[in-house]
């Protein structure tokens, strides 16, 4: 019987597969300790389980687990949606004391195939068995007395024994088939009387024979349950196995009963086997595989459309849990900030490593006005109208805002309108404390250089030896970075006492040049009176002073790094490789040199995981890292779209922005985010407006803060349709990476139905995919629908990704295609002191590196007065910096700083 069942089962699972590719049911035992009895049963269970199809994961914790590990364990399991049966294995052998009523308990009554819980049990006793797991042995019981063809209804049953895995169940069993069912238990005093009363008798005591032949009622059906050991000196082990039954006695009453061993073991399994079938087949009548079940926001639109304050506030956000949960995400995964955020751990990408990614869109822009253009709101509005209304899996990956430009005139970052992050206090603020955390590590690095200079010109080679390798407890060891710098300087040494006095010398002076110093310190505020300062003014200094500089934090290295990362032990190497200045001799130094990279990781080490937040209508976002878009390269981590990409599936959609225009932005985005992170974009959404157009046609300066000039509240299709130069450079630019463009027109209140259409029209005609008027701003995902089908679409068409250059090409030959290809410029010309870092770079072996520009985003051209398409131009390039650890090197475009 066991083994149709099993054949049958076999079928189902075969069924799912070829119904949903790539689905199989999920089986997790959980066991604590390493008992005989224990490792045999859950043997038996996983050979039955490859047998039929079904995935099963064995986790064992050791017998020293306690009952708060493996309560954390149950709770990982519970989340993980490839789970759909879970058992725990029972007893738990464990040395410390665990509730085990507690622990069967904590499994989800959803998972729980073994029918354990409370909630379980509670349902099978009043009767609701289709809404309830039954615990396996008295549903294999239950299964073989239907075998016989007996009518169950109106038949007396008693069931001897009264345990929550067997006998108990086993009676709510029988009296909701309508039996008429006594249980019977050793302290029963009329135990043969009642037996003998029996048609179905059920037996677990577990005692052995204690259920006499003479007993039964003749033509009974027994089960009997019972598995122990009596000794027997014709067994090589000197005991052998009865049940609870007298079996030889009562095989002469009994019409049917079950052998000892044989005959309820193997029912046990098949019927574990069939609740974990019975419970995917659940999930995938509520959840398909690679869909999420997730609840929307709706929202509420007002005209005219309040402050973005006003909105982000109007809306209760889903509790972030919620959101994680319904992502796919394992409650382990998630590192919750109060009710609205959470960090997810990169163990998330690693489980996921085998699962399809989805569709992959960056959403650009046309050279903006100094207002913007309305990326971040365009790259919500779509997620918006592809979640919530299209019913995609989708993410929106974005940067994090400074509080620089957020206390600025430009503000926040959040999106607009009715397609926001949200809460837009928590995004545009601290969040959960990355840049912080980067301005610590970098402000770290500028000290230990200043403190380094100073040592070193005020101590001995000896003196700096004993502070750099100072001895504990008698012994001096070199640290693993201490090892490094020995084989950079080609001292291939371990024992601090072999090293001579040139080595020493070597070793402890990194003689640093003060005019090749490119570290500053850093500060998230713009605070203009800290751009040139002199530091070194304390007596304690002892005159060692210079001139510094404080920059905004998210123009650090560290920031760059973290964007471009692909995990913890690569960033470690990058921001060893970070390169603060020269020494004398002209060779790089290092953050490795300087003996602080570790330090680094650790204040970094929580950084490093992306944040989880959400939009205005509840579609998941990621707000991982923040650089600038002009001296790095203006993306969200690669960390965070990789997780994206795994978490949507094959049919999903991970949307994420490249600061500024299509020339600045974008080119960074393929030829160095995707050159490090692999990943293959499908669609280019290139964002333009009908006042940023018309500003490149000749319209009036646009300034921020002042009000527009009344031309741009003036229908002009001539101005127009001359400033979609700009509009038809930045298509060509998109499609010169082989990837698909849809153009986003987005509407505001002033454009009129003529020049909407001229720039839809205009668009197509300059080879776009698509072009769609949004309303998004006004409207939130509704008013993005038809992008989002279009990019739906594009993200089906053919797509030949391929870079702008090869990094082997040299440094000037990388800047001129660039320069060329994207730009529009004739030539370049290299100023005296970028001429000598593309030497100096190039010799110390970084010529090889990708290239970031660092330009104005408010032309094609060097000089922001230059609207529309410029040709012609030279680019002049005063200068060439290096961000080593990061991975590019970035020239300063433009004839003053």
């Amino acid at each position: 019987l066991s083994r149709q069942v099993r054949e049958k089962l076999k079928k189902q699972v075969a069924e799912m597969r070829e119904r949903f590719p790539g689905f199989r049911p999920g089986l997790a035992i959980l066991q604590v300790g390493n008992r005989d009895d224990s490792n045999l049963y859950i043997n038996m269970k996983l050979k039955a389980a490859a047998e039929i199809g079904i995935s099963a994961n064995h986790i064992k914790l050791p017998n020293t687990a306690t009952e708060a590990e493996v309560l954390k364990c149950i709770a990982s399991l519970n989340g993980d949606p490839a789970v759909h049966g879970f058992i725990v294995q029972l007893p738990l052998d464990s040395d410390k004391p665990i509730n085990t009523e507690k622990i069967t308990n904590a499994v989800a009554p959803e998972k729980d195939v073994d029918g354990l819980s409370s909630v379980n049990a509670g349902k099978l006793s009043r009767g609701d068995l289709g809404d309830c797991f039954i615990p396996c042995t008295p549903k294999g019981c239950m299964e073989l007395i239907r075998q016989t063809g007996i009518q169950v209804a109106g038949k007396r049953a008693v069931v001897v024994g009264r345990s929550k895995i067997v006998g108990a169940p086993m009676h709510d069993l029988l009296l909701w088939n309508h039996a008429t069912v006594t249980t019977c238990h050793s302290k029963t005093s009329t135990l043969a009387e009642e037996v003998g009363k029996a048609d179905i008798l059920v037996v677990a005591a577990g005692k052995a024979e204690m259920i006499k032949g003479e007993w039964i009622k003749p033509g009974a059906i027994v089960i009997d349950c019972g598995i122990n050991h009596v000794p027997d000196s014709t067994k090589a082990s000197g005991k052998r196995v009865v049940g609870d039954v007298a079996y030889n006695t009562a095989k002469e009453k009994a019409s049917y009963i079950t052998p000892v061993p044989g005959g309820v073991g193997p029912m046990t399994v098949a019927m574990l086997m069939q609740s974990t079938v019975e419970s995917a087949q659940r999930f995938l009548g509520k959840f398909q595989p690679g869909k999420w079940n997730i609840q929307y926001n709706h929202l509420t639109l007002k005209m005219p459309v309040p402050s973005d304050i006003e909105i982000s506030r109007s809306c209760i956000p889903k509790p972030i849990d919620q959101v994680a949960k319904e992502v796919g995400l394992l409650p382990d995964e998630v590192e919750l900030y109060g009710q609205t955020k959470a960090k997810v751990h990169l163990s998330a990408l690693r489980r996921l490593k085998d699962q399809p990614d989805g569709k992959y869109v960056v959403v650009t822009g046309i050279t903006p006005t100094p207002l913007g253009e309305g990326k971040s709101t365009t790259t919500v509005g779509l997620v918006q109208a592809l979640g919530a209304h299209l019913h995609r899996n989708v993410f929106a990956c974005v940067r994090q805002p400074s509080q620089g430009p957020t206390f600025g005139i430009k503000g926040g970052a959040a999106g607009g309108g009715y397609s926001q992050v949200i809460p837009m206090e928590e995004f545009n603020l601290h969040l959960t404390g990355d840049i912080h955390a980067i301005t610590a590590a970098n402000n770290l690095v500028a000290a230990a250089v200043d403190a380094r200079m100073f040592h070193e010109l005020n101590q001995t080679d000896q003196a700096l030896y004993n502070r750099l390798v100072p001895p504990i407890n008698g012994v001096r060891k070199f640290s693993d970075i201490q090892i490094r710098r020995l084989q950079k300087l080609g001292i291939n040494k371990t024992d601090p006492t072999a090293l001579t006095e040139e080595e020493i010398n070597l070793f402890v002076r990194l003689d640093i040049d003060p005019a090749t110093i490119t570290w500053q310190r850093v500060l998230d505020t713009n605070d203009r009176f800290l751009r040139r300062i002199t530091i070194g003014q304390s007596p304690t200094e002892e005159g060692f002073s210079r001139t510094a500089q404080f920059d905004i934090t998210v123009t650090s290295e560290i920031m760059a790094v973290l964007a471009l990362t692909d995990g913890l032990d690569d960033m470690r190497l990058r921001l060893g490789r970070m390169v603060v200045a020269s020494s004398k001799r002209g060779e790089p130094v290092t953050a490795d040199d300087l003996g602080v990279t570790g330090a680094l990781t650790v204040l970094m080490k929580d950084a490093i995981k992306p944040n989880l937040m959400q939009t205005l209508e509840g579609t998941p976002v990621f707000v991982h890292a923040g650089p600038f878009a002009n001296i790095a390269h203006g993306n969200s981590s690669v960390l965070a779209d990789k997780i994206a990409l795994k978490l949507v599936g094959k049919d999903g959609f991970v949307v994420t922005e490249a600061g500024f225009g299509a020339d600045i932005g974008m080119e960074k985005f393929f030829n160095i985010k995707c050159r490090y992170s692999g990943l293959q974009p499908h669609v280019v959404v290139l964002v333009a407006t009908v006042r940023a157009l018309k500003m490149h046609g000749g319209g009036p300066a646009v300034t921020a803060g002042v009000p527009l000039p009344k031309e741009y509240a003036e229908e002009n299709l001539q101005l127009l349709a001359k400033g979609c130069s700009n509009l038809s450079k930045q298509i060509q630019n998109a499609r010169m990476f082989g990837v698909p463009v849809v153009v986003a027109v987005n509407a505001f209140k002033t454009d009129t139905k003529a020049e909407l259409a001229l720039v839809v029209q205009l668009a197509k005609e300059a080879g776009a995919f698509d072009a769609v008027e949004c309303t998004h701003w006004a409207e939130g995902g509704k008013g993005a629908v038809a992008l989002a089908q279009a990019v739906e679409r594009a993200s089906q068409a053919p797509s030949n990704f391929r870079f702008l250059y090869n990094v082997e090409l040299p440094v000037t030959d990388k800047i001129r295609l660039i320069a060329q290809q994207i730009y529009g410029a004739s030539d370049i010309e290299l100023f005296p002191e970028a001429e000598e870092k593309v030497t100096l770079y190039t010799k110390q072996g970084f010529g090889n590196l990708p290239i970031c520009m660092a330009k104005t985003h408010l032309s094609l051209s060097h000089d922001p007065e230059q609207k529309g398409a410029p040709t012609g131009f030279i680019l002049p390039i005063r200068d060439v910096r290096a961000s080593v650890g990061a991975g590019f090197l970035y020239p300063l475009v433009g004839t003053v700083s």
